[in-house]
């Protein structure tokens, strides 16, 4: 497998992920890194997860993780910043980590792969883009589940 192809692999870690979030989020896409022999794909969550929720979408998470086999590595279970560290059964690394007020990245490092050039992920954001922005901003996007109890 070359760069490319783990890339390809982590968009479709990603895509079974969000896609398995019920109340649906909205997120974007995160910087894609590349070194060495290894490719990281990310993924930013826009959705508020209130602190009330963060159990409830930590807990569906690692559930679905762990109905598609893979090994939960760790789970920190800081009340600020809490993280769940996966691992799919061909070594990909699969984080999910609650940031600063609450924003939640989902992080897929591949292994060891043939060098190759890695293009833009081909998956449409449900939200709207940041290619252009600096930064990523906050979470701002209301949802009556996930977002219940924040101020």
């Amino acid at each position: 497998m070359d760069m490319q192809g783990a890339a390809d692999y982590a968009d479709e870690i990603m895509d079974a992920t969000v896609n398995g979030i019920e109340p649906e989020v909205e997120w974007v896409h995160g910087p894609t890194t590349t070194g060495g022999c290894a490719v990281t794909r990310r993924r930013v969550v826009m959705t508020v997860v209130s602190a009330a929720r963060r159990g409830n979408f930590l807990g569906l998470v690692e559930r679905m993780w762990r109905s598609r086999e893979y090994r939960i590595k760790s789970v920190n279970r800081d009340m600020d910043s809490p993280a769940i560290y996966a691992q799919t059964r061909d070594g990909f690394g699969v984080t999910l980590i609650v940031g600063g007020e609450g924003q939640v990245f989902f992080e897929v490092d591949s292994p060891c792969v043939k060098e190759s050039e890695v293009a833009d992920p081909v998956t449409e954001p449900n939200g709207p883009t940041y290619a252009d922005a600096e930064i990523i901003p906050r979470p701002h996007v209301h949802s009556d589940f996930w977002s219940a109890g924040a101020s």
